[in-house]
This record gives C-alpha cells, sequence and structure tokens, in this order.
C-alpha cells in the first residue's frame, strides 16, 4: 500500500507580487493579457488564491491603472526639472513629456486613455484628482494665475455646449474642493472650461493619432508636427510655445 503523496504547500504570494505581474502583462502584451488566470500561472499559484486580494478582473485593471497613473506623474513632473520657473514653458514641457510617455508605453497609454471609460473604475472626472490630473490642473491654475488666457465670449460659445461645460465646472470645482488642489476657482469660467477641453482633445487627439499610426498621411518629422501644434494653441490662447 502506497502512502499518499503530500501536497506542496502553496508559494505565498503578496499584493504587489500580483500587481507587479500584471503590469508586466500589460506591457508585454497589453491589456487583455491581464487575468487572474495568467497571473496566477506566473506565480505557481491557482487562481482563487488571487480574490482573497481582487474580487474580480476589473479591481485588478484598476489597481494597474492606478500603478500606471502613478509612474506616469513621476515622468510628468521630472519634464520640468531644471527648467525656468515660468508657467507656460513648464506647461508645454508637461504636455511633451506626456506624449514622449504615450510613445514609449504605448499599452500603458491603451490601458488609461484609450479604453472605454469606467473600465477600471475610473471616471473621467475621477483621473482629475489623481496624480496625472492634479499635474496638468496645477500647470493650467499656474497659467490662469499668471497669464491672461485669451478665451473666447460666451455668447460664441455654442449654446448647444454651454450645459455641458456648465456640468463640467461643478464637476471639476467639486474635485478641486475635495482634493485641495490650488487652482484659481474663480476664474474657472464659462470660456475657460470651453479652453480647457479644447485643448484636452487637440493635445490627446494628437498623440492618439501618433500612438496607434494614425496620421492620415506618413509624417516624416512627428516632433514638429506637434510642436507646431502646441505653438498653434499657445497662440490662441495667448501663450507662446517655448
Amino acid at each position: 500500500m502506497t502512502e499518499p503523496r503530500r501536497r506542496g504547500r502553496m508559494p505565498a504570494v503578496s499584493d504587489a507580487d500580483i500587481r507587479r505581474v500584471a503590469l508586466s502583462l500589460l506591457v508585454d502584451q497589453g491589456p487583455d493579457a491581464i487575468t487572474l488566470r495568467a497571473i496566477a500561472r506566473e506565480l505557481g499559484v491557482t487562481a482563487p488564491a488571487l480574490y482573497r486580494y481582487y474580487e474580480s478582473r476589473d479591481d485588478l485593471v484598476a489597481a494597474v491603472r492606478t500603478d500606471v497613473c502613478a509612474l506616469l506623474a513621476r515622468d510628468l513632473e521630472a519634464a520640468t526639472d531644471g527648467l525656468p520657473d515660468d508657467p507656460g514653458i513648464r506647461f508645454f514641457a508637461i504636455c511633451r513629456g506626456f506624449r514622449r510617455w504615450a510613445l514609449a508605453h504605448s499599452r500603458e497609454f491603451t490601458l488609461v486613455f484609450a479604453s472605454p471609460v469606467g473600465v477600471g473604475n475610473a471616471s473621467v472626472m475621477q483621473q482629475f484628482g489623481e496624480p496625472v490630473g492634479r499635474i496638468f490642473l496645477g500647470a493650467a491654475g499656474r497659467l490662469l494665475t499668471n497669464y491672461t488666457v485669451v478665451t473666447p465670449p460666451t455668447e460664441l460659445i455654442p449654446a448647444e455646449l454651454r450645459d455641458d461645460l456648465i456640468t463640467f465646472q461643478t464637476d471639476l470645482l467639486r474635485v478641486l474642493s475635495d482634493s485641495g488642489q490650488k487652482f484659481p476657482a474663480e476664474k474657472l469660467d464659462l470660456g475657460v472650461s470651453y479652453v480647457m477641453i479644447q485643448f484636452w482633445a487637440r493635445l490627446y487627439g494628437h498623440v492618439t493619432l501618433e500612438v496607434f499610426g494614425n496620421y492620415p498621411i506618413p509624417i516624416s518629422h512627428p516632433d514638429v508636427l506637434f510642436d507646431t501644434t502646441l505653438a498653434d494653441i499657445g497662440r490662441t490662447i495667448g501663450l507662446v510655445s517655448d
């Protein structure tokens, strides 16, 4: 009669191990590769063993998203190292830093910025309270404090957009209040809200086209195109890109 084999003890894993492997899968294979089964296989445990940390894949993706945002925020902060204390120069440096990061980390960019709203349990407005959102809002706040930003008269803002912009103002002011960010809230009028939305649409749209290779024509010098886009935005709102 043979003795039954003793089962080996399950390797101990930590939340840090899980997130490390999840981030590695994201970088190597993309967002779809982040699954509890794949992570368990990498760590040598069973998938149910991970449920003590995460109830679902969405919860895990949200945690990875948080880690990616922290890494991006670190890069954006470094983008202004050694620069003059000029809000305009620093603002455009952050924009260039965002593009550099997106091009170097396309899969992380896809997870955070090119996934449907709600993936990872993060709404658009919640992003303003996160490290990356705080950096952009802080830079925008310094611009509004130190420059006279050109905004369109209220009557030139399409009437169909005003309710949406008012909602944006209200939500953003609540986020600013909750997070304690320094931002000249008294300057957040309809015109400034309109400019902020248009600016982000142009910046994000440009970066997204470049990251995914969706320019309508071949571009031999994408750096030049990006810089001229920033300069054009700067002129539109009364700033000059360095």
